[in-house]
């Protein structure tokens, strides 16, 4: 029997949800309708301020056939491929990714510019490639960036920051998410670069976003991916409690015991009968063997 629930378990990212998507596919409809939400949210914000956000066609390459899943390249596995795909190139679909553009309202100039990144767009594949250097450029035009990863099995698009994906680094304190500002007035060489980067079941973060001169917009970026998980009932057909995360050892040491902590807990208040959302907390000191005996002793129950 599967454990679901409208309600988003975690406190930020679903590492349900997110090790499904990187394995199965199904990014590509979470990321238009999380742009979308992201849009609306910071137009809401914006207005007052003198500013507005707006759709724009995305850095991001989106082919026809390519996988919507987290691989080394980017491109589709050849099993998945259908005869008409083996027979004709690859082209970008009528329905490309979307950026978020944030304009000053007096005059319609871009101000900062919002990207989510999908898998096929981060790695060394061509996609990956071709992303970075429209980034590079604009950048160089002088309009902020903001950069969105909440796909821990590819690695991250800025060289200095640790790699989730190197089972070195990811068990020396990697994180399997971030979001990214970079602000390149006076320059790129002087400009400052922002990371907050966050754990399994961390909340997603509040970040600065800069617009003109010395204002700036601090947007919940949680409160947004709330809205897009919950509206869209993810929960309820794509997170089964009653299973480990796809991939669940590419997690490190201390997401794998913040995973299992977690679904012990989910899974004693289901055999109980109870609330998900009211489960007790378990004592921070317990080990992950122990996690790992509990969850399989629970699972014996349902």
């Amino acid at each position: 029997m599967p454990i679901l629930t409208q309600t988003n378990l975690y406190r930020g990212v679903n590492a349900h949800l997110h090790s499904h998507w990187q394995t199965s596919g199904g990014w590509h409809n979470f990321h238009n309708r999380h742009i979308g939400d992201l849009a609306g949210l910071l137009r809401l914000q914006l207005l007052p301020m003198g500013y507005t956000a707006t759709l724009e066609s995305s850095l991001q390459i989106r082919r026809v056939g390519s996988s919507d899943t987290s691989s080394p390249n980017g491109d589709a596995p050849a099993a998945t491929l259908t005869v008409a795909q083996m027979l004709t190139a690859e082209q970008d679909t009528e329905a490309p990714y979307r950026a978020v553009v944030i304009r000053d309202k007096a005059d319609s100039t871009p101000v900062a510019w919002l990207e989510l990144l999908s898998p096929s767009n981060k790695g060394a594949g061509p996609d990956a490639q071709a992303y970075l250097l429209k980034r590079r450029d604009l950048l160089a035009s002088g309009l902020v960036f903001i950069e969105i990863d909440y796909l821990h099995e590819t690695p991250p698009t800025f060289p200095r920051l640790l790699d989730y994906t190197n089972p070195l680094q990811r068990n020396a304190s990697a994180y399997p998410y971030r979001i990214v500002v970079l602000d390149p007035r006076p320059d790129i060489d002087r400009g400052p670069a922002q990371a907050a980067e966050f754990a399994v079941d961390d909340p997603i973060p509040t970040v600065s976003v800069p617009l003109n001169a010395e204002e700036s917009l601090a947007f919940d970026f949680g409160a947004a991916y709330d809205k897009t998980y919950t509206e869209m009932g993810y929960g309820l057909e794509s997170v089964d409690y009653a299973e480990l995360p796809a991939h669940f050892d590419g997690y490190n040491v201390r997401d794998q015991w913040t995973v299992l902590k977690k679904m012990v807990v989910i899974l004693r208040a289901h055999v109980a009968g109870q609330p998900l959302t009211s489960a007790p907390a378990l004592d921070e000191d317990v080990n992950i063997d122990d996690l790992k005996s509990q969850w399989k002793l629970l699972l014996a129950a349902i």
